[in-house]
């Protein structure tokens, strides 16, 4: 497992990008770092469920109104160019260390 940092994403509730993404994102630049375990990145199931992609992030947290999210989701963000996965319980979107094939 990782020992990378996460912050969340500046006007998301819970969408995380790992501390080293070097590209512009709009993180919270003085918000906490969570750790992998905090984020429940042990419990990515293996086989995940691929969908289409989505413009930015704060279009996978309006995803909550119209075509919510299931454990193991996974869509890539266009304007960072990443991947993200769904995790039921944090309720969120964490990034993933590495990109699926």
């Amino acid at each position: 497992m990782t020992t990378l940092g996460y912050k969340r994403m500046a006007g998301t509730s819970a969408v995380f990008l790992r501390e080293d993404y070097d590209g512009p994102s709009p993180v919270e630049r003085d918000g906490m770092v969570w750790q992998a375990q905090e984020l429940h990145l042990n419990e990515v199931p293996a086989a995940l469920n691929p969908l289409d992609a989505m413009a930015n992030v704060l279009a996978l947290e309006g995803l909550e109104d119209y075509d919510p999210a299931t454990h193991g989701d996974l869509r890539l963000v266009s304007s960072i160019g990443e991947h993200f996965v769904y995790l039921e319980p944090i309720r969120g979107w964490v990034q993933l260390e590495d990109a699926p094939a």
